[in-house]
């Protein structure tokens, strides 16, 4: 029995910046992810807070929603068997420095802020989030 699940990808400002997409894109692929979906867009502030509006509470909401508005994203659906734990694991920890060896975080992330990509942590934040940016 297969188990393909989609999940959402976010490659961002720091690495679109640094122009490291398809490099990026060429990891998904290797690792196994088709890419379904993918546009290139600039969200604003307030995009951003509806999208990250799960966080709203923590302390770096704000930052985090200025951040992700800063410039250029690339969002994308991946999909494969067990989408969202290998995505997860090929992203490695959100602060670079804690991330393994191998990781698209140890490879391109900055700091803990600017850590190159996001991914749904479970199959419902998946489908809000690629709902969320491929709205038919």
């Amino acid at each position: 029995m297969s188990n393909t699940e989609q999940t959402l990808s976010i490659i961002k400002p720091d690495a679109v910046e640094r122009d490291l997409q398809d490099e990026i894109k060429e990891e998904f692929k290797k690792n196994g992810f088709s890419i379904v979906k993918e546009k290139k867009i600039h969200i604003n502030k307030s995009e951003a807070e509806q999208f990250y509006k799960v966080h709203q509470t923590k302390p770096f909401y704000n930052d985090l929603c200025a951040y992700l508005s800063s410039g250029p994203i690339v969002v994308m659906a991946l999909e494969k068997d067990n989408a969202i734990l290998d995505n997860r694991q090929l992203m490695g920890a959100t602060n670079p420095k804690e991330a393994n060896e191998g990781t698209l975080r140890k490879k391109y992330g900055i700091s803990i802020d600017k850590n190159s990509v996001h991914g749904s942590d479970s199959v419902e934040n998946a489908k809000i989030e690629i709902d969320f940016f491929f709205k038919d």
